[in-house]
């Protein structure tokens, strides 16, 4: 192994220890990168000697034009990246949704639709849950806000704590996949992919989760009714909690339609859609009565402060992937996964295998940033397209093969918010449970959840079509 693979390792392996510091993950990324660009600077030429001694200002000088082709990716990457400036706007109009209304509106007509049927009020949380997903895209305001709604109903009628809160828990996460989703916004710029045809590619295996999660509920109702109580004295259901219902659906599917429908149709970039969304939940916050200077205010401060957390790690996570390349890392990563000699199918296994061990240790975005880009690299470049192994799996082009891989990462990624000890939805739960709801609880809860995303991966990654048809459907798809 040469010393450039050494520091490789180095560089990668001292960042995963770092992390259980406790350090900010934005200053580990960038901080640990430029030590360990300046180790490899330092070695490099001193094993030249002869130069050090003909330029002694060499040094001086080769670290300042490497240290600054490190600055110069930072702002082509981070800070002049088109697509990244949806990301504000999309946790904008996620966080004035939750502040609107709408969830309590259809949470009160959707329980009067469904609440009669056993498992119900779970089925009513879920469908909540998938609008919120499709509106804001913001997991942890999705999580918490179905846990303050859905969990005092169920527990007040008698639903099992395990069932209640693993439902909600789960159904809340539901935002990291199905559009428009901050997270699809980076994995697509990481992967230079489209985040249309991401948006297009993750609205249908979303759905079939969702769906998921529904015929668990109604198998729960069969085979352990106990766990899934029918109400004692149902509200009778008319015409008129129907038309209630769909008079609460339509605010919310309209901002839908209008952010993904301009993507789909051609109308606007995801940029331009983000900007869309935004505008539409501010007027149904305004329509609502819920906007108002205090509102806009606390909203904006809550947007800054998630936006910056993130393009803080974005940074971090450039440096550190220049200085990874610059060592041939992902060139040692890829050999290394290669040798194992397991052919296409096989490496993307374990590749997907890896993604789900480290959601036990690692946040969702540090996977994004740091281990995306080199997986990624393994399947294809759409600006290179005769490089990875895209042809070997059976596509057609490049960027193909990376959207149907960056939603088995990203289903895959799913599971994190739900696995201990960093699943976040976990935490989020337990802060605005009820007394009675115990982690234990939450924990059992959650397990069936789990193996329904295993299950969504395995229909995925063999029926390819589920990603693929709406973005071949999509203008110059």
């Amino acid at each position: 192994m040469e010393f450039n693979d050494v520091l490789a390792v180095v560089l990668f392996g001292g960042f995963i220890l770092l992390l259980f510091t406790g350090f900010p993950i934005a200053w580990l990324l960038g901080g640990f990168s430029l030590i360990v660009a300046g180790m490899a600077i330092y070695v490099d030429l001193n094993m030249q000697d002869w130069l050090v001694e003909a330029f002694p200002n060499t040094w001086l000088d080769i670290s300042w034009r490497y240290m600054s082709a490190i600055v110069r990716n930072i702002w082509s990457q981070a800070m002049a990246n088109e697509v990244l400036v949806a990301l504000p706007m999309f946790i904008f109009m996620g966080y004035l949704l939750d502040r609107s209304g709408i969830a309590e509106a259809l949470m009160k007509s959707f329980a009067r639709v469904f609440g009669p049927l056993r498992g119900g009020y779970a089925i009513t949380v879920i469908m909540i849950g998938i609008l919120l997903a499709a509106s804001t895209g913001v997991v942890g305001a999705s999580v918490v806000l179905l846990a303050l709604l859905g969990l005092p109903v169920m527990l007040n009628n008698r639903y099992h704590p395990t069932v209640a809160v693993g439902t909600v828990t789960a159904v809340g996460t539901l935002g990291i996949l199905i559009p428009p989703s901050i997270m699809l916004v980076l994995m697509a710029d990481r992967l230079a992919i489209s985040p249309g045809g991401l948006f297009m590619g993750a609205l249908l295996p979303g759905l079939m989760l969702a769906s998921l999660y529904v015929l668990y509920i109604v198998a729960l109702g069969f085979f352990r009714p106990s766990a899934v109580p029918a109400p004692v004295d149902p509200e009778p259901i008319t015409p008129r909690v129907i038309v209630q219902l769909l008079l609460a659906v339509l605010p919310p599917f309209g901002l839908i339609f209008a952010v993904l429908g301009t993507i789909f149709f051609g109308i606007a970039t995801p940029t331009e859609a983000a900007g869309v969304g935004a505008l539409g939940a501010g007027l149904l916050a305004l329509a609502n009565g819920k906007l108002s200077f205090r509102v806009l205010k606390e909203v904006s401060e809550a947007t800054t402060r998630s936006t910056a957390f993130i393009l803080a790690i974005v940074v971090g996570a450039v440096a550190f992937a220049h200085v990874l390349r610059g060592l041939e890392g992902d060139l040692l990563i890829r050999n290394s996964l290669l040798a194992l000699d397991l052919g296409p199918t096989g490496t993307l296994i374990v590749i997907l295998l890896i993604v789900f061990l480290l959601g036990f240790v690692l946040d969702w975005i540090q996977i994004v940033l740091v281990i995306l880009p080199l997986a990624g690299a393994l399947i294809g470049n759409p600006s290179q397209p005769m490089s990875g192994m895209w042809m070997e799996l059976g596509f057609e082009g490049p960027e193909q093969a990376l959207i149907w891989f960056t939603l088995l990462f990203a289903i895959v990624l799913q599971t994190s918010f739900l696995t201990p000890p960093v699943g976040f939805a976990l935490f989020y739960v337990k802060g605005v449970a009820p007394p009675g709801v115990t982690l234990m609880h939450i924990y059992k809860g959650v397990i069936p959840f789990i193996l329904l995303q295993g299950l969504a991966v395995v229909i995925v990654f063999f029926w390819r079509d589920l990603v693929l048809w709406l973005p071949g459907l999509a203008p110059g798809g």
